[in-house]
């Protein structure tokens, strides 16, 4: 069934060359910040990897704060992390580059801070896959709050492939430092709900039925607006006491308005 769209056209091809730049830069800046966790990880042997890892409780492992999303444990740790950021940072940033971009140093900050706070004493945690989830839950607590629809895209896609991380913020492996999964989401989350009405919606398009109920109620307040009993303030005074005599029981007659024919 065809239904008219009331909105005013848009220009599709210039729609499209506007959502590919978006995806493409999305897609580069996504690629290069593989491109740094690869250049970290060939250097990584000829530093003290413990030194800049977040160390949970200790005031010198608050350094990882800032470097351990840069380290890795193996190789497989490394790919897994770099798909994800490949992934989720061009579905991020290409459907919300705005909130992205803000929401960032709070995925990154946060990650460390739960490994921070809740990490066993003696432990180390190192890996950006705190980053990774908060991407993951910046998308799909945007899909929640926005439920336009591109945001609800992005938001089955994004669970399609790693809706998994939904759970893997409570302890699961050993090994896994779920504390920071658990840090970078909430990351994710907070910009979520703070960064929401960054990026502007798209018009969504309006149906049939819902212009009907709008004409419908608008008909139906003008109808009540003409019936309707005026104020005591609104009703025009027909006449009032003159009150150089206040004895004289006579009154002053006024004219009566003339209604605009």
């Amino acid at each position: 069934m065809y239904l008219p769209d009331t909105d005013p056209p848009a220009d599709p091809a210039a729609q499209r060359r506007a959502d590919w730049r978006r995806f493409s830069r999305a897609a580069w800046c996504s690629l290069a910040a593989v491109a740094v966790l690869v250049l970290m990880d060939l250097v990584q042997g000829m530093l003290a990897t413990r030194a800049f890892a977040v160390a949970p409780g200790s005031m010198a492992g608050l350094m990882g704060l800032l470097t351990a999303p840069l380290l890795h444990g193996s190789l497989e740790h490394l790919v897994a992390n770099s798909l994800s950021i490949l992934f989720l940072g061009t579905l991020a940033g290409g459907v919300y580059p705005r909130a992205t971009l803000r929401g960032l140093p709070l995925m990154w900050l946060g990650s460390g801070v739960g490994a921070w706070l809740l990490g066993e004493p003696g432990s180390f945690h190192i890996g950006a896959s705190g980053v990774t989830h908060g991407l993951m839950f910046l998308v799909f607590v945007l899909g929640v709050l926005r439920r336009d629809r591109a945001a609800i895209a992005a938001t089955m896609i994004g669970f399609l492939f790693y809706g998994g991380m939904l759970l893997t913020v409570l302890p699961r492996e050993p090994g896994v430092s779920w504390q920071s999964h658990l840090g970078g989401a909430v990351g994710g989350a907070l910009a979520a709900w703070l960064f929401r009405r960054l990026d502007p919606m798209a018009p969504r398009k309006r149906y049939s039925w819902e212009i009907e109920d709008e004409l419908a109620a608008e008909a139906e307040r003008a109808q009540r607006e003409q019936f309707e009993l005026p104020t005591p303030h609104d009703v025009p005074v027909l006449w009032h006491r003159d009150g150089r005599d206040e004895d004289d029981a006579r009154g002053k007659v006024l004219e009566f308005p003339r209604r605009e024919r």
